[in-house]
């Protein structure tokens, strides 16, 4: 079995490649040529193990991650969450890898988000607007500016301390609540864990597009009368109308038909964008395909490069 920590993960998981193996992953996901079940969790009254097992045909991987959400580790030295990643042969089912899964987790969600960017802002999209200053944040601001040309970038978060570092960190700007940072922008990332809004509907542009990658079964980081108005782009539908911990408290009354897959825009099954002033929301849940795709990807570099170390259990 092949070990990969943290540092061989981060070596080998190419962000530019990640974003394009997403794309395969999620029009597997929509076309039905994946295998995921939705993700459940055992609650130890601090926090929850979470069990995210995939198949994903288009990179014939099979794996399964587990991951921590510990909210209580904050302003720690751990991370709020953790995870590994367990990678079997999908013909005999033996176990062929293990590696780190927190900096995929991390790396993988922003990287969805910038696909989202990639197909769904518009193409003068210049100003960047991120809500949080946690690891999410930071994810998001080496990812999204991938897709578009942004000439400023603005930060906001509840510690100006941390925003003002995070800012100085990205080239960006800080600024004093997440109204100044949403108001004029032309892409806004949520990442936050607010139980209460942090974007609301009043204060986006015409035409801005919306990524949000927070989760909290208190509540939700996206106005409603937001969500009510926009076009709403997700991973899958049946994975954010799932119940905690696999659903988007964000997206509770929406119809499902009003939700479109990232998949099915990418296999030209259903439109992204429809005109320069519609605002567009990608909600996003984390589901199983994605770690998959980016263990592929560390999987196959990996053995490019001899990487990593090999055991016997």
């Amino acid at each position: 079995m092949l070990v990969l920590s943290r540092e061989d993960v981060e070596t080998l998981l190419d962000l530019d490649a990640l974003l394009d193996a997403l794309a395969d992953a999620f029009v597997d996901l929509s076309e039905g040529r994946a295998s995921m079940p939705q993700r459940v969790a055992a609650f130890s009254g601090h926090g929850l193990l979470g069990v995210m097992p995939a198949y994903m045909a288009s990179a014939n991987i099979l794996e399964t991650k587990l991951v921590t959400l510990f909210e209580g580790n904050a302003g720690t030295d751990l991370p709020t969450h953790q995870a590994a990643i367990a990678v079997f042969d999908p013909e005999r089912g033996a176990m062929t890898a293990l590696m780190d899964g927190t900096y995929i987790t991390a790396t993988r969600t922003a990287a969805g988000s910038a696909l989202s960017a990639r197909l769904l802002a518009r193409e003068d999209a210049f100003v960047l607007a991120i809500c949080g200053t946690g690891v999410q944040a930071r994810t998001h601001a080496r990812a999204v500016p991938r897709v578009r040309p942004f000439e400023e970038i603005r930060i906001a978060g509840r510690d100006r301390a941390k925003a003002e570092a995070l800012a100085a960190e990205v080239g960006g700007v800080a600024v004093d609540s997440f109204e100044e940072a949403v108001r004029g922008a032309d892409v806004v990332s949520a990442t936050t864990h607010a139980p209460d809004p942090v974007v609301r509907r009043e204060w986006l542009a015409p035409g801005a597009h919306v990524t949000s990658v927070g989760v909290n079964p208190e509540g939700a980081e996206l106005e409603h009368a937001l969500v009510a108005d926009a076009a709403v782009f997700v991973e899958s539908r049946d994975a954010v109308l799932a119940p905690f911990p696999a659903g988007a408290n964000d997206l509770r009354g929406i119809d499902r038909e009003r939700m479109t897959e990232l998949g099915e825009v990418l296999a030209d099954k259903r439109p992204g964008r429809t005109n320069a002033e519609q605002i567009t929301v990608y909600k996003s849940v984390g589901v199983g395909v994605m770690d998959a795709a980016a263990a592929g990807l560390v999987m196959r570099a990996a053995g490019e490069r001899g990487a990593g170390r090999e055991i016997e259990l």
